[in-house]
């Protein structure tokens, strides 16, 4: 495993073919046969355009700045001497489109594009990028797309990508604009100037032979307020160059939309820019990113969703002429999504909100009946706290969806996270208080706190420490543009991990539960051992199920199954058992916490029976 093997070409190719060895076979990992010949082909044809002798004296040889040079040299020897020389260097195209797309040719004509793009990008006419998009377009065919895959070079990509917008950044305007299309590449560019009420691109382009693809690019009015002077903006477009760059996410993800550039003055940092899915799975997410051509990365910071539905995705990027001009979208294969689970969702969240009405109804009926003693009062308090949370927690779940499906406004759906981060941590530390209030009933019999403590302690874990984590999140992750995740109106995750500010109270909380419920175990059970009597043992294990159960939803231990999904999130059958579990858990709360409550019960009963007996001494 891991061995090398490197073989020659056949006589007609140069170059060599690399294999590894992966699993006792031989897989190939590189192909640098290619039949082209770049040197020869920027070198000889190119001459073929020049004088044999110019007014600079000499062999036109001595004129081609091959290596080294300033960009532009090679033009004003393109156009020394003979005022019919051609400047578009077409006269290579045919050699280019008869050679075929293998990986050597590849990485040959991207080199080759790479020098004309160095030397040449003065004055780019139409002419000049005409030619140059041919060129693009024959290793761009979404036909041989699969075969950049053995490109020697793995940053080819993004070497045709900066090679591309170099050349395309010295377009020459006719008449205040300009269009140029090929089936895999397209470039247009406008004049623009303050006074103009804003700019847009359109492109629509092939994709492959059955389906285009669609790109919007908008200049606001407000950008364009910022230019000095009149100036020019160019876009260019790459429905299939996406899948060419390596995405380099912690997760796996691929493009999902065309790849646009966006070529501005310096002035203009602000783009919007819409892109039409690839695959418009409803469930899929989607990440607007912007591609950094320094670090050859796609990096999420520079962009932020502001709208997202089924087919597209509308993007806010900050345009940077040295690190980000190039943007697209990318989709994770995240958890999988499917009707049961959707179903499950609403029926589970719908029932959830409705028995929590219920419990804090039934509470509020039987509160001074069942809040006699001290004890019963601190866990009825817990009770509804936990209650009350959950159903907040809840209804802000519904409106956060709601408020990220019809992209409202992104300040909306920061206050919408901050609020559904607040109440569900509150949800927790309610659960740790009422953990809390358990051991201190089975450990601590003899030491008795005051009504005032108890609230004073209940109130700081409570809503106290959830307040503090949710504005020290949002006052860190915010200024960073870092604190929601793409696609969601919820904590981030893959950029500043704010997600974290959630996941490790919740789960500590859990654990230390986990603890509470094994001392109830052992105290619940320790009447029988070594009676030997088998009545008394049923007795006692039916007593510490039903202890485990009563106690499982209120401390929030079916919370702990989200640990499975994380283990291995392409399961469906974990989600949907954690969705069962989370989605009811307002419906297990009024089951275990309030109606199975003996006590309650009891109160339950005297009222209905205060009730009919007031009721029909009125009548």
């Amino acid at each position: 495993n891991g061995a090398i093997c490197i073989q020659p070409c056949s006589p007609s190719f140069h170059g060599e073919t690399s294999f590894v060895c992966e699993d006792r076979k031989w897989h190939m990992l590189s192909d640098a046969c290619a039949s082209l010949d770049v040197q020869s082909l920027f070198q000889v044809r190119m001459l073929e355009l020049l004088p044999c002798s110019g007014e600079h004296g000499g062999g036109a040889g001595e004129h081609l700045p091959f290596i080294g040079g300033k960009p532009g040299d090679g033009a004003k020897h393109f156009g020394a001497g003979n005022q019919s020389c051609q400047a578009d260097f077409s006269c290579i195209i045919p050699d280019i489109l008869s050679s075929p797309a293998i990986p050597g040719n590849i990485a040959d004509i991207v080199e080759l594009l790479k020098k004309i793009s160095v030397l040449l990008s003065a004055n780019v006419t139409r002419g000049k990028m005409q030619s140059y998009s041919r060129i693009a377009n024959h290793i761009l065919n979404s036909s041989i797309i699969s075969n950049w895959a053995f490109v020697k070079d793995r940053n080819a990509g993004s070497i045709l990508l900066d090679s591309v917008n170099s050349f395309a950044g010295n377009l020459l305007l006719r008449n205040g604009s300009e269009s140029i299309q090929e089936p895999f590449i397209a470039t247009k560019g406008y004049s623009i100037h303050r006074n103009a009420s804003g700019k847009s691109f359109d492109f629509s382009m092939e994709f492959n032979s059955t389906d285009n693809i669609t790109g919007h690019v908008v200049i606001p009015k407000e950008e364009l307020l910022r230019l000095p002077r009149a100036s020019k903006a160019i876009s260019v477009a790459f429905p299939t160059l996406g899948a060419v760059l390596e995405t380099n996410q912690p997760d796996p993800a691929f493009v999902n939309g065309m790849v646009l550039s966006v070529l501005l003055p310096e002035e203009l940092q602000n783009i919007l820019l819409t892109f039409e899915k690839l695959n418009k799975l409803e469930q899929a997410g989607a990440q607007c990113v912007g591609w950094h051509s320094a670090e050859r990365r796609w990096d999420p910071g520079a962009c932020q969703v502001r709208a997202h539905n089924v087919t597209a995705v509308v993007c806010a990027c900050a345009h940077r002429r040295r690190s980000y001009r190039s943007f697209s979208i990318l989709m994770a294969p995240a958890a999988p999504r499917s009707s049961v689970l959707d179903y499950i969702t609403r029926v589970g969240l719908g029932l959830s909100i409705l028995s929590l009405v219920l419990c804090l109804v039934v509470e509020a009926v039987v509160w001074h009946h069942v809040t006699k003693t001290e004890i019963t009062y601190m866990r009825h308090f817990c009770l509804v706290n936990i209650a009350a949370s959950l159903l907040v927690a809840d209804v802000l779940f519904i409106l956060a969806a709601i408020v990220h499906n019809a992209a409202l406004n992104y300040q909306l759906c920061v206050a919408a996270t901050f609020f559904l981060h607040f109440f569900y941590l509150a949800l927790f530390f309610w659960m740790f208080t009422l953990g809390l209030l358990i051991l201190y009933g089975l450990l601590f019999i003899f030491y008795k706190i005051t009504r005032t403590v108890f609230l004073a302690a209940a109130f700081s874990i409570g809503y106290g420490c959830p307040l503090v984590i949710s504005i020290l999140t949002v006052a860190i992750t915010e200024p960073k543009n870092g604190y929601l995740r793409s696609g969601a109106c919820w904590l981030n995750w893959y950029e500043t991990k704010a997600l974290l500010a959630f996941v490790v109270p919740a789960l500590s909380i859990i654990v230390m539960n986990v603890i509470v419920v094994l001392v109830v175990v052992v105290k619940t059970g320790r009447s029988s051992v070594g009676e030997g009597c088998k009545s008394q043992d049923l007795s006692s294990m039916i007593r510490v199920s039903k202890n485990v159960a009563l106690l499982t939803p209120l401390l929030g231990l079916t919370w702990g199954f989200g640990l499975a999904t994380i283990i291995d999130s392409r399961s469906l059958a974990f989600h949907i058992v954690f969705a069962l579990l989370n989605a009811f858990q307002g419906f297990f709360i009024l089951l275990f916490g309030t109606l199975l409550d003996r006590k309650t019960r009891e109160a339950l009963k005297m009222n209905c029976f205060s009730s009919r007996r007031k009721w029909g001494l009125e009548k």
